[in-house]
């Protein structure tokens, strides 16, 4: 369809937008996208052109309905938070306006608003409110399992010194099990206490100190197949905290992602990255930080079941078999009690967890 030049002026100022505009035909395909659109959807004018929604989206059905009562005028304009997914990039989260226009050749426009930080903001809410329940909820539950625990195991030491003598051989088997399922369970139990007993020892840390020992570590338990690197900003500066306590939790973080990426350390193509970076004017639990830790930990492995994602942080909830479900968990604790957060973003191939704490 040709643009008259006076749409074409009139097209040409909507570029001044912030937000990104898709101005669709009576059938649905693309005829003007602004520059704000261009940069949202990663594509040139020119090749939106003549798209359609569902051409742009995998789930265009919302905004096709919405579109189709635009052209039918049953309103004026409709205002929809959608996520927009996409092949091979990350889905959009916005907040969507579809207004309909009195052009017969240009009967719907549609301005697509990104809300990704009102969204994080939300979600570290509602992680950090989980948690304090989590907290909660293990440190009852492991004193009400202590207890008992204890005297279940004294009754089955008992009971194997009153076995008799005959029967020792057969029976001790039975004691022994008992024995050691709840000596099983007590360590189970104490590492579900641990962040709640240990005292933070607060000290200047080096957060490329505590990832250099991390890096260690791993190297250690992976020498062959898994490449480790590291992308610093040197100037990030030294603020107080516990410095074992960080590398515990960068160290479970870690840890996780190279036991995921054992299929790629057999190919030889493992890729473990440590970036750290400074972040301005950021907020953490609600407080507005003039400056931030911003460290990424990326790894390129199978990425983090879809079902699982929202849940990670929860206690003994584990994407691998025979996992304890407890590392993030305590990971989190941890970052949490530097003031801080954990981000976690993953797709099939790549898998990154940030972790913001405030600088001084």
């Amino acid at each position: 369809m040709s643009i008259k030049p006076a749409e074409r002026n009139a097209l040409a100022s909507l570029d001044l937008l912030a937000s990104a505009v898709l101005v669709l035909d009576q059938h649905g395909r693309l005829v003007f996208a602004n520059a704000a659109a261009e940069n949202l959807l990663e594509s040139s004018s020119r090749l939106l052109q003549q798209q359609t929604l569902s051409d742009l989206f995998l789930n265009p059905d919302q905004l096709l309905a919405i579109f189709e009562q635009a052209l039918q005028h049953q309103f004026d304009d409709s205002r929809q938070d959608l996520i927009l997914e996409r092949v091979g990039r990350e889905p959009l989260w916005v907040d969507t306006i579809v207004t309909a226009l009195d052009n017969p050749d240009m009967p719907v426009l549609i301005e697509l608003r990104e809300n990704v930080q009102q969204l994080k903001l939300e979600r570290e809410e509602r992680l950090i409110d989980q948690s304090q329940v989590n907290k909660e909820l293990i440190r009852n539950l492991a004193h009400e399992i202590k207890n008992p625990l204890g005297g279940i195991r004294g009754a089955a030491q008992l009971l194997e010194l009153e076995l008799p003598e005959r029967h020792v051989k057969e029976l001790r088997e039975y004691t022994q099990v008992i024995i050691k399922e709840a000596d099983r369970l007590q360590t189970l139990v104490d590492r579900l206490l641990a962040p709640h007993r240990l005292a933070q020892i607060v000290g200047d840390v080096n957060i490329h100190e505590v990832c250099e020992r991390v890096r260690s570590l791993i190297v250690a338990e992976f020498p062959s197949g898994l490449s480790i690197k590291r992308d610093y900003d040197l100037s990030i500066p030294q603020f107080r905290g516990d410095k074992e306590q960080l590398i515990q939790a960068i160290l479970n973080i870690a840890h996780n992602a190279a036991q995921a990426l054992q299929e790629r350390i057999k190919a030889g193509d493992a890729e473990l990255v440590f970036q750290s970076r400074i972040v301005r004017q950021v907020t953490l639990a609600k407080v507005r930080y003039r400056l931030a830790l911003d460290l990424h930990i990326i790894d390129n492995g199978p990425g983090i079941p879809a079902e699982i994602q929202e849940r990670i942080f929860y206690p003994l909830v584990s994407g691998r078999d025979g996992g304890s479900g407890l590392g993030l968990t305590l990971a989190q604790t941890f970052v949490q009690q530097h003031m801080g957060v954990i981000e976690c973003e993953s797709r099939p191939g790549y898998t990154d967890f940030r972790i913001l704490i405030p600088l001084p």
